[in-house]
């Protein structure tokens, strides 16, 4: 066993050797190259990303002495890139888990069986470098030991923040060798119990760097603005190594120095820039300066906004604006990479989140990778920089014992560890214009440590907010909160935080750090949280849980690749698939939810002022740009087809104005037919993250065109009914149906002697349940929801006629176990062109909770696959989720309807749907309406049994039948995974109703 000292279970062994922290920056060697901001133009940078001699050990007691030697073969070791994770490249087990530790709950003690990776290699020096050489790990998982030469140089841990070490003393010109031995756990695993794939490795950047003996080693860029923002001062706050001439010069965007000043500083010493008038940065123009700090042969860019961030009268404010953080928690997570991110996924994850509207990143729970501040910087985003902290499983280890979610934070022995995380990543990322807010971590309890952590951050930087949501009384940590500028929540309910903006004893401004979880099917209650935000000025926003689904790539047994999830490799313990909780897919294809997103938190809004006069209402959302970067687009629709449509070129409204349009459009005195106005706001230049003409958002109304009735109808033909036992035939001039009295539906529909129908109808309750049904659907089982069939009590004809026949079923609903869950009766009637019409009258058990779904199942043969409808699209929409859909008609497939979320559940549903045909290609099928205000329709190859069955798409058989759902009333989706109880509104919850649906056999070129 190699024998070094054991700093890895000791809680005030922080680091060996390890500089302390300072701001991040690349020395380049002339203004040119620093520019470009790549790191490879620069003459003192030196990347160590590349090919790795490594090997893994299950122990660390299987670390043989001697191995970071000189003269040690490693030739046989395995090759590995670096920066990666482990467990991507086939070492140690995959595991992601949630809110429970991976190890026992003992600390600051590890299992003696800690995984060790042993990575060395050789490097070359140049013999043009000057004295001073540094090598930087931006990110190493959960400590490491290194030597270079053979020689020990230093241990450090805290795994997403710098580790840099001054190496001057143990290199040479020429060939190096470099050995680093990377523990899995630590004493720090502790404290970084996020909510994650538990990845191990250097998995961040590499690198040396190249500096005189006398240089600039840290800078601290303050700011101060005037009260009218005529005036800023721009204060350089200098560390360096010695006595050093520097200066500074700022530039604006088009290269012309503004402001300059120089001096002499010995170790410690400041420059005062002035800048009248000012151009401010804010997220939705990022305007930057660039300021160059010039020492001897160094050049340091650092990318300067000027903003001032502050609470006004218990409103947040940037600029004197009071600002809405529309946000969302974002993981460093790659499905094949793991925690290496590429620089490129980066730019993808903001460029859509831009696209999407999204504002503001919490970067959960631990310090990005420095790189995407600079992004952040330029794209414009908010960010709540959030310290490399959570202790999540303290409160499951022993949920007995009181207090035991405190049990670090109030331990002084563990302050060293937690004011550490607080100072790495305040000192690393300070000159950021982007970070507005400091998190002191994440669920990780609140006491001393956690208060000392605050008061250090605001001591060191005035110019932020400080924000920690683990100090909510429903924690019941300390009660000291001064050092704390904002409220935080998780998950409170809409009735919560409007409660709190009208408590006129809290102060503070109320920000939700998570709500609205995004896991699969869902979010169904953006719409309800904004309309309440945006009611408030107490209220700054909030952050969706979360950004991406964490789903890894990996194979079958048979070969066939899919997403992977806890429990997917064999791992304990583990969370299932509350890893896949994101608003895209794990290769960044956007959810449903994250449309729908879009739409809710848009910078537009659009309201209905006098249609008849073709009168709009248009309200600028954004805080600082008006509108004239957009074009307005509107199209009058009939019956789905556009007639009338126009531009609106110039726009002019300021920020967070509202004016009225005139669209110039006629409409007719009288029609049987459907007028829809829609109205788009699309760019109308390019911009970093979007093409000109991408729409921004849109909105649509119903024109007010008196209703004209409808010809009459061509007189029906007569039918012929036959009786036979529990068979009633009715066979009309083009169809033939049969209906069974003993099992209370039809068993064919045909026309044309195409058969329709494949089975027989049912009436149905049950969804496959959606991540947000969570914790309903036990409940819903015990209901026997899961498995309620119909018992026909009585069966017979109603009505009989020429050219109509009427029978009327009774009959209830129930599983197994349980009383029914309700009673009906419905009224079948077939007219003379063989059309059916469906009413139904529903008694739900009074005390049976809400159902997931009522409506009438049945399938069709297979070969239909055509879906043809007038409703809303074109992808799914459900009542609590339907404000990224708008109504026209729509051409699509089964399988276009189908949304492939990746752990199987209720999908692909239309809300709202006024009429659907579902055929083959050469247009055979049925026609479904409905006058319920609610109906929806899903087809699909797979049942609810089958999507509930399954774990993975994978795991489903496709049918050869199409499945049709005709719902007269969906429940919503929510975001009960995490997030409160559905609500009320969106539950069906009814008592009693009446379903309407009309069947109409249909070949559709007749």
């Amino acid at each position: 066993m190699i024998q070094v000292n054991k700093y890895w279970e000791d809680p005030n062994a922080l680091q060996v050797n390890r500089e302390a922290p300072r701001a991040y920056y690349i020395p380049y060697h002339d203004v040119q190259s620093a520019k470009t901001g790549k790191r490879g133009r620069s003459k003192y940078y030196q990347t160590l990303n590349g090919s790795w001699k490594f090997r893994y050990l299950p122990s660390v007691n299987q670390v043989m002495e001697g191995f970071y030697k000189l003269d040690t073969d490693v030739s046989d070791w395995d090759d590995l890139i670096v920066p990666s994770c482990w467990q991507t490249n086939g070492y140690d087990q995959m595991q992601y888990t949630n809110i429970n530790y991976p190890i026992p709950c003992d600390p600051p003690y590890v299992p003696n069986e800690n995984p060790a990776g042993l990575y060395v290699r050789n490097f070359n020096v140049s013999d043009r470098w000057s004295d001073s050489k540094y090598i930087v790990f931006e990110g190493v998982n959960a400590c490491f030991y290194l030597w270079i030469n053979g020689l020990f140089v230093g241990y450090s841990q805290g795994s997403r923040i710098p580790a840099e070490f001054d190496i001057s003393s143990y290199v040479h010109s020429g060939s190096n060798r470099m050995a680093v031995m990377v523990l899995k756990w630590c004493d720090g695993t502790y404290l970084e119990d996020q909510d994650l794939w538990r990845f191990s490795g250097i998995f961040r950047d590499v690198y040396l760097l190249s500096r005189p003996s006398v240089h600039i080693r840290d800078v601290f860029n303050r700011q101060q603005l005037s009260a009218d923002f005529g005036k800023a001062n721009l204060h350089i706050e200098l560390q360096t190594t010695g006595q050093l001439d520097v200066r500074a010069e700022l530039r604006n965007a088009t290269n012309q120095t503004i402001a300059h000043a120089q001096a002499i500083i010995d170790d410690q010493g400041e420059l005062e820039l002035e800048v009248d008038d000012p151009i401010l940065w804010n997220a939705e123009q990022p305007y930057l300066y660039d300021l160059y700090i010039h020492s001897g042969e160094e050049v340091l860019l650092f990318r300067v906004g000027f903003r001032r961030v502050e609470i006004v009268d218990s409103v947040f404010m940037i600029n004197g604006q009071a600002i809405k953080l529309k946000g969302v928690n974002r993981h460093d997570s790659h499905p094949e990479l793991g925690q290496t991110i590429p620089m490129n996924h980066m730019i993808k994850d903001l460029i859509l989140m831009k696209r999407h509207h999204v504002n503001t990143i919490r970067t959960s729970h631990y310090p990005n990778d420095p790189r995407i501040l600079d992004l952040c910087d330029e794209y414009g985003f908010y960010v709540i920089d959030e310290a490399d902290l959570e202790c999540h499983g303290l409160r499951h280890a022993d949920p007995w014992m009181e207090g035991a979610f405190h049990k670090l934070s109030e331990n002084l022995a563990w302050q060293a560890a937690f004011l550490d995380r607080a100072v790495r990543m305040v000192e690393r990322d300070k000159n950021h214009a982007s970070i507005i807010i400091w998190s002191m971590g994440n669920e990780a309890g609140y006491a001393d440590n956690h208060i000392a952590m605050a008061e250090w951050t605001r001591e060191r930087d005035s110019s932020r907010l400080v924000h920690y949501e683990g100090a909510a009384p429903i924690y019941k940590g300390s009660t000291n909160v001064d050092s704390l500028d904002i409220e935080s929540r998780m998950y409170a309910s809409v009735a919560y935080i409007e409660a709190y903006a009208q408590d006129e004893n809290s102060k503070k401004p109320l920000f939700l750090c998570e709500y609205s979880h995004a896991m699969g099917n869902g979010p169904g209650d953006l719409l309800d949280y904004w309309d309440v935000i945006y009611q408030y000025p107490k209220l700054m926003g909030g952050c969706v849980w979360e950004w991406i689904d964490h789903g890894m790539k990996t194979t079958t047994a048979e070969g066939q690749p899919f997403y992977g999830y806890g429990g997917d490799f064999g791992e304990q313990p583990h969370d299932g698939n509350f890893c896949m909780d994101g608003l895209v897919y794990p290769d960044r294809t956007p959810h449903t939810g994250l449309l729908e997103l879009k739409k809710v938190i848009a910078p537009v809004r659009v309201e209905a002022g006098e249609l008849e006069k073709g009168v709009i209402q248009l309200t600028n959302r954004y805080d600082f740009i008006d509108l004239s970067h957009l074009r307005l687009i509107w199209t009058v629709e009939r019956d789905g087809a556009v007639e009338q449509q126009g531009e609106i070129s110039e726009l002019t409204t300021g920020p967070q104005m509202t004016v009225e349009l005139v669209l110039p459009y006629k409409l007719p005195q009288a029609s049987a037919s459907r007028y829809l106005v829609t109205v788009t706001l699309v760019q109308k230049w390019h911009t970093l993250w979007a093409e000109a003409g991408y729409e921004v958002t849109f909105e649509q109304f119903e024109l007010p065109v008196i209703k004209a009735d409808k010809e009459n109808d061509s007189p029906l033909d007569t039918i012929m009914v036959k009786e036979d036992g529990q068979l009633v035939t009715i066979h009309g001039f083009d169809f033939l149906h049969v209906f069974d009295l003993y099992e209370g539906m039809f068993t064919k529909l045909s026309k044309h002697g195409v058969d329709l129908l494949y089975g027989k109808p049912s009436f149905h309750v049950w969804r496959a349940p959606i991540d947000n049904d969570r914790n309903i659907k036990a409940r819903w089982r015990q209901h026997g929801f899961d498995r309620a069939k119909m018992h026909v009590y009585d069966a017979k004809i109603a009505e009989l006629t020429a050219a109509r026949i009427s029978i009327t079923v009774i009959f209830s609903l129930g599983g197994y176990i349980t009383y029914p869950i309700a009673h009906g009766q419905a009224t079948w009637s077939v007219d003379g062109a063989g059309e059916i019409t469906l009413q139904t009258h529903i008694q739900v058990k009074e005390n049976v909770l809400f159902l997931p779904r009522f409506g009438l199942q049945f399938s069709m043969p297979q070969g239909t696959e055509e879906i043809e409808y007038f409703g809303y699209g074109p992808h799914e929409s459900y009542i609590d989720k339907r404000r990224s859909v708008r109504k026209g008609k729509y051409l699509t497939t089964v399988d276009g309807l189908f949304e492939n979320y990746l752990k199987p559940q209720e999908n692909g549903s239309r809300y709202g749907t006024e009429w659907v045909i579902i055929s083959n290609e050469q247009g055979m099928g049925l026609k479904l309406t409905s006058d319920n205000e609610h109906f929806s329709f899903h087809a699909a190859h797979y049942t609810a049994d089958d999507l509930t069955a399954a774990g993975h798409p994978h795991e489903l058989a496709r049918r050869d039948e199409t499945i049709v759902n005709a719902d007269y009333k969906m429940s919503g989706v929510g975001s009960n995974s995490c997030g409160p109880e559905l609500l009320e509104k969106y539950q069906l919850n009814e008592k009693k109703f009446t379903f309407n649906l009309t069947l109409t056999p249909v070949f559709k070129e007749d």
